[in-house]
């Protein structure tokens, strides 16, 4: 029976903040392999991610609220040892979908261990720790999904990876805003600390207006801008929500919470989420 501080590190709920880049690589693929599709689900967002948030929370041993934590308990030797089998499970798996999904799945866990082990700790430099997250969950995780679960083998589409990646840098520097006193008292220099709370807003949000700028030019010459509008009817509560708590930080940067942080990441993901199920339900399945 596992410890309850190893559960909660592994942080699982967290991999639904993480699911919109395999959902929209989903969304962008022609002909599925669903049972691929299902296997690469369950293999990164139960196994990957949780591993990698795991293991940060063991080099870290965070006193303060970390991301879907607001009091994390103290790690243990079990949480390592959970992680590491976890990996080793996770990639011998990976090779029953290809040896592609299997080499891009080590890729993912050599930056993952990069940037949290404390003999190299990428993630205490605020350029190279924001790219190493930002590539491997933005562009990685889409090349390694819409690759491995289209049936027809078209070329990964270069916007894909371009947009999956501005929607992680977008993101993150949001989930790290609460947490700049805790991050320099480990030695850590985030992106969102470089910039501050209002330049956080204004960088997150400049982002999010690339992303779907580019993604609506996608859409258009694919003959599917309907797509779009379905995308932009699901975001909308997300624009409120982003816009509203950006002013009230830019009155006031104690609103730069963890309550309201964890508020608008679980909104931004939901809404997102829902958006690309109603594309791959329209698309697929209508």
């Amino acid at each position: 029976m596992l410890k309850a501080s190893t559960i909660q590190l592994l942080r699982f709920p967290f991999s639904w903040l993480l699911l919109p880049v395999y959902l929209f690589a989903l969304s962008m693929a022609g002909q599925v392999n669903w049972w691929y599709a299902l296997g690469s689900f369950i293999l990164i967002h139960l196994l990957l991610y949780p591993a990698s948030n795991g293991y940060n929370s063991y080099m870290d041993r965070d006193e303060g609220s970390i991301g879907g934590v607001k009091d994390p308990m103290a790690p243990t030797r079990e949480l390592y040892v959970v992680s590491g089998l976890m990996d080793i499970a996770g990639a011998v798996l990976a090779l029953t979908i290809s040896m592609n999904f299997a080499l891009c799945y080590v890729i993912y866990i050599i930056f993952s261990r990069l940037y949290s082990y404390r003999g190299v700790r990428l993630k205490q430099y605020p350029l190279t720790g924001y790219l190493t997250v930002v590539l491997n969950q933005g562009a990685l995780v889409f090349y390694m999904v819409y690759v491995n679960v289209s049936k027809t083998g078209e070329a990964v589409p270069w916007q894909g990876l371009v947009i999956s990646t501005l929607l992680i840098g977008a993101f993150y520097p949001i989930t790290q805003i609460y947490q700049h006193d805790q991050d320099r008292k480990d030695g850590v220099t985030t992106i969102s600390y470089r910039l501050g709370v209002r330049g956080t807003f204004l960088y997150c949000g400049s982002l999010y207006l690339a992303a779907f700028a580019l993604l609506a030019i996608y859409l258009h010459h694919a003959g599917h801008f309907g797509y779009f509008i379905i995308l932009q009817v699901w975001y909308l509560p997300v624009i409120v929500l982003f816009l509203r708590w950006a002013w009230q930080c830019w009155q006031d940067k104690s609103a730069a919470d963890f309550q309201r942080t964890m508020r608008m990441n679980w909104v931004a993901a939901t809404c997102t989420n829902m958006a690309f199920i109603s594309v791959i339900i329209y698309k697929h399945f209508g």
